[in-house]
């Protein structure tokens, strides 16, 4: 059969709405949650995203105070913490040479010229402390505890820049527990990598947001991707009662 003709029985079927094909409701594959195995990774749980203080509050904040996402990347965080769940950190970072990019993308272009997730130099601290680049402040015991991994920074939006997948295999986890910002760039992103990768992924809806802008809502576009492509989608009373063995 030709493409011309599968793309006619495509047509047909479409237009037929035959049961089963345009209707269906999508399977939950669902994850179990199994120490040693799996991990909570938090994409960009930074100021700049996070909070009211941040660059990016104008166009993120309705949305994370709507799903709560700063208190429930905590719980995601704490609960964690208490079973034994290892926590990844991936960041967002841009130091002074990655402003001489010759090409962005859109959202690339705005984060250059918005001084987003800015750090003075990638071998220096100086000035990282309380920037936009910096932990929220609530979430510090629980990053810096000498215990969660905070990988290299990724660029663009997925982990293929930084050692996320690398850090993942060396500790055997095959599964993932994936919040953070935003919804449908970083977090997505890594969700597909992820995926390609090998790995389980089960996204928590309510820890994390995205941006309102004219041209759309990010956050109900990523809604759709992450139901279409997750091996599941919780919130995070499920994530946590998967995390602590109640599902």
């Amino acid at each position: 059969m030709t493409m011309n003709n599968v793309f006619t029985v495509s047509l047909l079927i479409i237009s037929l709405g035959l049961p089963g094909i345009t209707n269906a409701a999508l399977p939950d594959p669902g994850m179990q949650v199994e120490k040693g195995r799996t991990a909570l990774v938090v994409t960009d749980p930074q100021n700049d995203f996070l909070s009211p203080k941040g660059v990016t509050w104008g166009v993120v904040g309705k949305s994370v105070t709507a799903n709560h996402t700063v208190e429930n990347i905590e719980t995601l965080l704490k609960s964690a913490k208490v079973n034994g769940i290892p926590v990844f950190i991936s960041p967002h970072y841009y130091y002074p040479l990655d402003h001489g990019w010759q090409f962005e993308g859109a959202l690339e272009k705005l984060m250059h010229n918005i001084g987003m997730f800015d750090r003075k130099d990638a071998l220096s601290l100086e000035g990282f402390e309380g920037s936009g680049a910096d932990w929220l402040e609530r979430y510090k015991p629980y990053i810096e505890d000498g215990k969660t991994i905070v990988t290299s920074p990724h660029k663009v939006y997925g982990p293929e820049s930084n050692d996320l997948v690398l850090q993942l295999r060396k500790r055997g986890i095959d599964k993932v527990i994936l919040a953070g910002m935003s919804a449908n760039l970083c977090t997505e992103s890594h969700m597909r990598e992820l995926l390609e990768q090998g790995f389980e992924v089960a996204v928590v809806k309510d820890a994390t947001a995205a941006a309102q802008v004219e041209e759309g809502d990010g956050y109900a576009a990523a809604l759709v991707n992450f139901r279409f492509i997750a091996n599941t989608v919780w919130t995070t009373n499920e994530a946590t009662n998967a995390i602590e063995g109640k599902k």
